[in-house]
């Protein structure tokens, strides 16, 4: 059922642009003046409004980033009004961000504005974006962060979803840790925007999406071709060039293409220099196969070789052996690349109904070299791993949605399938010496893994006031393993499938207020070689959780979201993967309170505070004994950000977090840290002057920690204590940009 038919009426349709791209803008809120009357553009930049009465009507349009505009139209009986209309970029103004109901369950007022005026320098800095995740770098630029957000220790993405323009980033069963998600193949100066939320509330996301979610969506078009280089401390250099290939004439016929590419070198800032090398290469193409049919399809390889300086107990610092930046093991290092391919296809039928098509693949490759215990295991060799895999993985996302009203209520309808497969071949855990030598396989096989999934989703707007979100998601599991050690080969499998319901509820009293429930089941999977060794047995534990949260504006230029949490998980098995061992986690719950605050304080100067308290523990384990290891129980990041038309611009910011158990009792203890980075510009047309300045006053601090049980040559017995890999000093760079 499509949009209501009203006799002798009339209407107003259009289309609307980026007056720079030429191509169409998504989510735009169009309202018909004094009426209450609010729609939002779609995939194709579309909007309509039925059963208008003859006479004259002022239509408002606002999106973030971009300039407001009125225009007037004359509606005519039985006749629907057509409009084309483009927009231009403007600074933002925190006054025309309106608390809507129209986009309630994907409302990103917060990410939206991070986006527009935070400065993105490096590749990390894409997922601070997202209010209270933290993360850390303990072995060299190449590996993917350590993820921390609500209470979790995500280690490498365990427990949040992460894509970019919707194609998976997370590996699962992974060499070195279930989901490890690495952005390392995403060039910063690309990434357009962000939409995320946390916890276990929306239907489309599935595996993984438990402490919530991340989509970065990258550019479509680039606004102009461009030349980047950077240059600073201890051997850091850095350059980017991205060329529009259809220009203007392109822009005409709706269609866009550009090449992009990225390569970075530092030494970094470790006495064992880290020579870490990477190479980024994207290509994009955007256009219609039809009036209302885009395809988008994309690109790009990936390329990373470096050294890194490992985790350094405390007590090899105060005896002399090394120094806060220095190294026992100065072997480690890693080597890995990712080739992608994703195309989406995006059709709006003349009844308003989008279908949505996407096809990705991956080509991975990893080689991780690391020494945690140093002499634990093997006095004589060292502890060294290897950890070491081949990928292949493809895959699926499609929908269908549609709108219906039924009197004055809209009812759109979302039904999707998805599928995924990931292929690796010879994954291993060796124990090695020098990066040369194998002394020991530990764990070496084949691994096919195949989730698919079938969701349905209704998000009903009962009226301007009232929205209800209900979905409900079906996945089902086949892992497979083939272990390569034994002298004759064995496989094994095992299949399983999960529910996922979700319920959410918004009532947005006026445009400066909401309130909302959200509610939902999730889920993460685990290792397929963890599958089989459980049989299947509670291979996919549920997560429950729960958000009671206000989207408040008192005043116009100031933006607060706050929610109290809950998030409690059944009983899981972890596989450790740099000990090739299974180890039960028992249930979990967390709980706590995240409060995020925008402020536009003048004109040109914006201030943001994001506040964030969890309470981790683990329900099975005795009081006392029951915290869970370097989970985060308070966190806050915050800044200030000046846009000015002079040219002028930056951002200067700090994040902290608090001290935090490093084991299950709490008598080792991960210390906090409090850090302040610069980012200043100088832009002009064609060019732009960047400083970057990373831990501006100095601090010393920990960047990851970790207590574990490690033995130095010629100790006597291991010792448990801190080991840490430290946070960058004071770390300058200046960028040199070039467009045309």
């Amino acid at each position: 059922m499509g949009a209501p038919v009203y006799a002798h009426l009339g209407g107003i349709s259009g289309v609307v642009y980026d007056q720079a791209t030429n191509l169409p803008l998504r989510g735009v809120t169009v309202q018909l003046t004094g009426l209450g009357k609010a729609a939002l553009t779609n995939e194709l930049g579309q909007f309509r409004f039925d059963g208008l009465v003859a006479a004259p009507y002022k239509i408002e349009m606002s999106h973030l980033g971009f300039k407001a505009l009125i225009i007037d139209v004359i509606v005519h009986d039985d006749k629907v009004t057509f409009l084309k209309t483009a927009l231009t970029n403007a600074p933002v103004e925190l006054s025309e961000v309106v608390v809507s109901s129209q986009r309630a369950h994907d409302q990103h007022l917060i990410s939206s504005l991070d986006i527009k005026l935070r400065p993105i320098v490096n590749s990390q800095e894409i997922l601070r974006l997202v209010p209270g995740l933290f993360i850390g770098q303990h072995a060299g630029g190449g590996k993917a962060e350590q993820i921390f957000l609500r209470g979790f220790d995500l280690d490498h993405g365990t427990d949040i979803r992460l894509t970019v323009d919707g194609m998976p980033v997370n590996m699962v069963s992974h060499a070195h840790g279930q989901g490890y998600a690495d952005l390392h193949f995403v060039i910063p100066e690309l990434v357009e925007g962000t939409d995320f939320k946390k916890g276990t509330y929306n239907t489309e996301k599935g595996n993984l999406a438990t402490a919530g979610w991340v989509d970065f969506r990258t550019k479509t078009a680039l606004d102009h071709s461009f030349v980047k280089l950077e240059a600073g401390q201890y051997n850091t250099y850095r350059a980017v060039a991205g060329l529009d290939l259809l220009g203007k004439k392109g822009r005409a016929k709706n269609q866009s293409a550009y090449l992009a590419s990225e390569y970075s070198y530092s030494d970094s800032y470790f006495d064992n220099p880290q020579h870490f090398k990477r190479l980024n290469v994207m290509g994009k193409y955007h256009g219609h196969l039809a009036l209302n049919t885009n395809l988008t399809l994309t690109g790009s390889t990936f390329w990373s070789k470096w050294n890194h300086s490992g985790q350094v107990p405390g007590r090899a610092i105060e005896s002399g052996l090394t120094g806060f930046f220095g190294s026992i093991d100065p072997s480690e290092g890693g080597e890995t690349s990712r080739t992608n391919l994703n195309a989406q296809l995006v059709t709006v039928t003349p009844r308003n109904h989008v279908i949505k098509n996407q096809f990705f693949y991956s080509n991975y490759n990893f080689e991780l070299y690391s020494n945690f215990t140093f002499f634990k295991e093997d006095s004589i060799n060292g502890d060294q791993i290897r950890q070491k895999e081949h990928r292949n993985l493809f895959g699926y996302n499609g929908s269908y949605s549609t709108q219906a009203y039924v009197d004055k209520s809209r009812w759109t309808t979302t039904l999707g399938a998805q599928y995924r497969q990931d292929i690796t071949y010879h994954t291993e855990l060796s124990h090695t010496k020098n990066r040369i030598e194998t002394l020991n396989r530990i764990k070496f096989g084949n691994i096919n893994e195949l989730n698919a999934a079938a969701y349905a989703d209704e998000l009903i707007q009962f009226s301007d006031h009232f929205t209800l979100n209900a979905g409900v998601r079906l996945d089902y599991f086949r892992s497979q393993y083939e272990d390569l050690l034994p002298v004759t080969a064995t496989t094994k499998w095992a299949t399983q499938a999960i529910v996922s319901p979700k319920l959410n509820l918004y009532y947005t009293f006026n445009p400066g207020l909401q309130l909302y429930l959200n509610t939902g089941k999730g889920f993460h999977s685990n290792d397929a070689r963890v599958v089989v060794a459980q049989d299947g047995r509670q291979i996919l534990p549920g997560a429950y959780g729960s958000d009671l949260g206000v989207i408040f504006k008192p005043f116009p230029k100031l933006l607060i979201n706050a929610a109290a949490w809950y998030l409690w998980l059944q009983q899981e098995f972890v596989y450790v993967g740099d000990e090739g061992v299974v180890e039960p986690s028992g249930r979990s719950r967390r709980e706590g309170i995240d409060v995020s605050m925008r402020y536009q304080l003048t004109k040109n100067l914006y201030a943001d505070v994001d506040l964030n308290t969890a309470k981790p523990r683990a329900i099975d384990a005795e009081t006392g004994q029951n915290y869970l290891p370097l989970a985060p129980t308070f966190t806050s990041t915050g800044g200030l950000s000046l846009q000015t038309r002079s040219g002028l611009n930056g951002s200067i910011r700090y994040r902290y977090m608090g001290d935090r158990p490093a084991n299950e009792d709490n008598s080792i203890v991960a210390k906090g840290y409090f850090v302040t980075d610069l980012q200043a510009n100088y832009s002009k047309r064609s060019y732009n002057i960047g400083l970057s300045v990373q831990n501006l006053f100095n601090a010393r601090w920990k960047e990851t920690q970790f207590a574990t049980e490690s033995r130095l040559q010629g100790e006597a017995a291991p010792v448990d204590e801190i080991h840490f890999t430290p946070g960058t000093p004071f770390f300058a760079r200046l960028s040199l940009t070039y467009s045309w």
